[in-house]
């Protein structure tokens, strides 16, 4: 998008150079961020919008230029008050340089809009920059959602940000789990903010370590062992220190691990016997189909997952799904039982006949198959 800037307010040779009346080598060396007499925040503000230019000679150099702007540029630029349409086309580049990023912050321009880009792509030390800045939080909270869903961001920011929230009465539709977070650090001790990462940070990114060195594959294994007879589930061994990890999480960390970790993650999370830290890992938006065709036939997950699953109307559209629920003695009588109406004439058989369902299930099975028998 073009930055927004009142052209009349530029001085004249930068007018020329945005009008296309100066010469195209003049052009292009600003576009270079060489713009001799401007000062350091017009010649930012004639780069800005030359990387936006329909003429290619000028706006793939500037785009080049946006990426690495010389310093001289930048920190002349960072001494004025630059345009906000500006701020927005240069900032979120600078998502990961904190001594940028806090002159950056104080320009009194910056949009909350920009602040929302930032934070989506921000490393540690920024996302700790736009955190401590309460008042900018409340007036956005969506700034509060992108620093939430953040991997980078300090768990324990992530908590005091949660609280705030809840202390404001905000409700923040951009994390799926934000009433399962919510509910989760009332029951929870909230650190105040310290320079050096706690112990709940460093734990949180040694499970994000972890979990990225486990090659295993939901789609082809499942992170448990089933034994068939029982139904009854135990965690294989590659994935017991991620387990072991896991569990010596708070409620609160295993609730955002489960939305931001791994396949792995979830799926292990997905049977906690918290049921806050079950439905945030089944609400999970990076959450599978294939994920979710396990999870509807294990025995060891709640009723309230196969629930929010059985709810889903574009996961029931598997009919694999459906037959999982339908199997499953655990999903709610409710849902089971009007998905007995899809399954075919084989399925229903086996599920009159089998042993691992529940007797209403097997006689709705039953009934189903009478309705279709032909008359006699």
């Amino acid at each position: 998008m073009t930055p927004v800037v009142d052209l009349t307010k530029l001085p004249g040779p930068a007018q020329k150079i945005l009008d296309g009346t100066a010469p195209l080598p003049i052009r292009q060396m600003a576009a270079k961020g060489i713009a001799p007499g401007l000062r350091p925040v017009d010649a930012l503000t004639v780069l800005a919008l030359l990387a936006e230019s329909p003429d290619p000679a000028v706006s793939v150099p500037a785009q080049a230029t946006l990426d690495q702007i010389p310093a001289p540029v930048l920190n002349g630029a960072l001494g004025g008050v630059i345009p906000a349409g500006v701020l927005d086309a240069i900032a979120p580049r600078y998502a990961k340089n904190a001594a940028v990023m806090e002159k950056l912050l104080a320009q009194t321009q910056l949009q909350s809009e920009t602040v929302v880009r930032i934070a989506a792509l921000a490393n540690e030390p920024v996302s700790e920059l736009i955190a401590v800045n309460e008042e900018r939080l409340l007036g956005c909270p969506e700034i509060i959602e992108k620093l939430y869903m953040n991997k980078a961001t300090r768990m324990s920011t992530a908590d005091r940000m949660i609280e705030l929230a809840v202390r404001n009465k905000l409700e923040l539709t951009g994390i799926p789990a934000f009433k399962e977070a919510a509910q989760a650090i009332a029951d929870e001790l909230i650190s105040e903010p310290t320079e050096e990462p706690t112990p709940d940070d460093v734990l949180f990114q040694q499970v994000d370590a972890t979990a990225a060195t486990l090659p295993i594959d939901p789609s082809k294994e499942d992170v448990v062992q089933r034994d068939e007879e029982t139904g009854e589930e135990a965690v294989i061994d590659r994935v017991l220190p991620l387990a072991t990890q896991l569990a010596a999480m708070s409620i609160s960390q295993r609730i955002r691990r489960a939305m931001l970790g791994s396949a792995n993650e979830r799926m292990l999370l997905v049977r906690d016997k918290n049921k806050l830290v079950a439905s945030a890992a089944i609400r999970s938006p990076k959450i599978q189909d294939n994920e979710i065709a396990l999870i509807s036939q294990s025995r060891a997950v709640s009723e309230e997952v196969l629930r929010i699953i059985a709810q889903n109307k574009a996961w029931v559209q598997d009919h694999q799904i459906k037959i999982n629920l339908v199997m499953n003695p655990r999903t709610p009588f409710v849902f089971a039982s009007k998905l007995v109406s899809y399954m075919r004439d084989n399925e229903l058989k086996m599920i009159a006949k089998s042993k691992n369902v529940s007797g209403a299930i097997s006689r709705a099975a039953r009934q189903q198959l009478a309705k279709k028998a032909p008359k006699q």
